[in-house]
């Protein structure tokens, strides 16, 4: 297994059990992504995922269709990201990315895997559960905040970041920075 693979891996297990336990009328529900439902922030993580991958010559097969039923969507594709990431060939092919040069696996974790622990939270949000994100995953999103920069704020990204109170607890302090009220 690739570190690209052990990256998606620790943070698709998660991301699937919310998922699973999402009831049918959980997807309509509308997320903290403006103008975005349960449902749509599960096909934003497949589209992006899928887009990013395929640019880089992988290939994914037909689409699954998450608008019939996202975790199961989700399922079909997560399995099929997780062999793509498993090949070494994959993982250490290189490009010039938004930051500079680098690899598809190191900007598949930089971002990709990123956004799908962010995602998670707002899908949580959105159904009334509580996303568990562990301290590890909070440094996740406070180590990509920081690498990203001002791009974090770009639009399409993040919103622009919220004032908390210095004694908000970190999962508050970080979300914040991402433009999310905890």
């Amino acid at each position: 297994m690739t570190s690209t693979a052990a990256s998606f891996q620790a943070a698709e297990r998660p991301f699937t059990a919310l998922l699973d336990a999402v009831p049918p009328a959980g997807w309509a529900r509308p997320s903290p992504c403006e103008g975005w439902t349960a449902a749509d922030v599960v096909g934003h993580v497949v589209g992006t995922q899928r887009d990013f991958l395929t640019t880089h010559g992988v290939d994914l097969g037909e689409a699954p269709d998450v608008a019939a039923d996202p975790a199961t969507a989700w399922r079909e594709h997560a399995k099929r990201v997780a062999e793509a990431v498993s090949d070494e060939a994959v993982a250490a092919r290189e490009f010039d990315g938004h930051f500079g040069p680098t690899t598809v696996g190191a900007a598949f974790v930089q971002f990709y895997v990123w956004d799908l622990v962010v995602h998670r939270w707002d899908v949580a949000r959105a159904v009334g559960t509580d996303p568990a994100l562990t301290d590890e995953e909070l440094g996740r999103i406070e180590a990509g905040a920081d690498a990203f920069g001002p791009a974090l704020h770009m639009d399409g990204i993040c919103r622009p970041a919220l004032d908390v109170p210095g004694d908000a607890d970190r999962a508050t302090r970080v979300l914040a920075r991402l433009g999310r009220s905890a």
